[in-house]
């Protein structure tokens, strides 16, 4: 006699998990984008002026004070890389320092490095346009001035907009007890914006300081 034992297999089915991308981010990147078509305008408006009068664009760039801007943009440039270190701090959820060294700060204390090292940029940018009037170069006297004013001034906008943001992150940090993923993600999308305008100065910088 045969004895034939069934032995039944149980197949445990896992749901299948789906990760749909953070809404917040999606929508700042997005953002971002029709921002590109923004910029985008302004430089088309830039060398079609230029296109048109190549004489004076020699003239009037010639009077920039091109070691000036370079260290302006190496400032604004810099605080690309604080920002950076924040969002690090950020994903690994430390909002404050845990000691003195810089290895040991939080997502705090490099905003607040990031947001000095943008208000000094903003300054140096205010500080230019002041020398740049007194010198006979205003938004009004020609097309050079008019040029060099709106596609900066936008930029310069774009900076202090920034600055408020991390003050908008820093001072949420500050008002709720735990520091969670939400935080964190506040910080990392503002860092994308941050990101953007350092990227778009440096493309304004070899247009208008170096391309001349």
């Amino acid at each position: 006699m045969v004895c034939v034992t069934s032995t039944s297999i149980t197949y445990q089915a896992s749901a299948p998990v789906i990760k749909r991308p953070n809404t917040v981010a999606v929508g700042t990147i997005v953002w971002l984008g029709s921002e590109v078509m923004f910029f985008a305008g302004l430089f088309a408006i830039y060398f079609t002026l230029r296109s048109m009068s190549p004489e004076l664009w020699a003239f009037e760039a010639g009077r920039l004070n091109f070691p000036y801007s370079l260290t302006n943009t190496i400032i604004l440039v810099a605080s690309s890389f604080t920002c950076q270190f924040g969002v690090f701090a950020a994903e690994r959820l430390q909002p404050y320092a845990t000691g003195w060294k810089p290895t040991q700060w939080g997502m705090v204390e490099w905003f607040f490095l990031t947001y000095a090292m943008g208000a000094i940029f903003v300054a140096g940018q205010i500080w230019e346009y002041a020398t740049l009037v007194s010198e006979g170069i205003a938004i009004d006297s020609n097309a050079y001035g008019s040029a060099f004013y709106l596609t900066t001034g936008f930029h310069g906008l774009h900076v202090t907009g920034g600055l408020i943001a991390f003050l908008l992150v820093i001072g949420r940090v500050f008002a709720v007890k735990n520091f969670g993923h939400r935080e964190a993600t506040s910080a990392i999308v503002v860092s994308y914006y941050w990101h953007f305008v350092d990227v778009v100065w440096i493309g304004l910088f070899l247009v208008i300081y170096i391309l001349r």
